[in-house]
């Protein structure tokens, strides 16, 4: 969870801000068990394991996921603006590749895993602090013994603007003491 906890007056450009947030601490895959990547996603949603850490230092989450789907939501702010007042593309970019890596993961069997070997993004239209909540929707397309790809579009949660689409090529490999 991500708070703003020092508001400045509207318009106010000289008062400092503060961010603070929390997260839970990651588990081991050994803590996870024998469980497919849609039983481990599913867990997270369930809340019986944590969102990644890096969620909420940058503030978005998952919010579904089904079999070779995943789609994270997050709001922009004031703290991910770029020196033109813009939210910085790592920002989209780092969505992108959450969703279109979890919807990898969500296809993968027990024991198995996956890590982002190429990831192409296009920004389409500007984000700023007082953007739209955004929504990322990642869809496998391959799913392989050894690779996979998917893609993602980030649009406006509330009206459907599309802001950005991306894909991605994951090695898919045996994870320490898997299958």
């Amino acid at each position: 969870m991500t708070r703003l906890t020092s508001m400045p007056a509207t318009g106010d450009t000289s008062a400092t801000r503060s961010r603070t947030y929390t997260w839970e601490p990651p588990r081991n895959l050994a803590e996870a068990g024998n469980r497919s990547g849609l039983e481990l996603l599913r867990l997270i949603l369930d809340g019986e394991v944590p969102q990644a850490p890096f969620s909420s230092t940058v503030g978005f989450r998952l919010v579904e996921v089904t079999e070779g789907r995943a789609v994270f939501e997050g709001e922009p702010g004031e703290h991910l603006l770029n020196p033109m007042g813009s939210v910085h593309g790592g920002f989209l970019a780092t969505l992108l590749d959450s969703a279109l890596g979890s919807a990898v993961m969500a296809t993968l069997p027990a024991g198995r895993g996956y890590s982002t070997i190429q990831l192409g993004v296009n920004l389409v239209r500007p984000v700023y602090a007082d953007t739209q909540p955004l929504r990322c929707e990642g869809t496998v397309i391959h799913a392989g013994r050894t690779t996979a790809t998917a893609e993602a579009r980030v649009t406006g949660k509330d009206d459907g603007k599309l802001y950005a689409h991306g894909t991605t090529t994951c090695a898919v490999f045996a994870l320490p003491g898997g299958a």
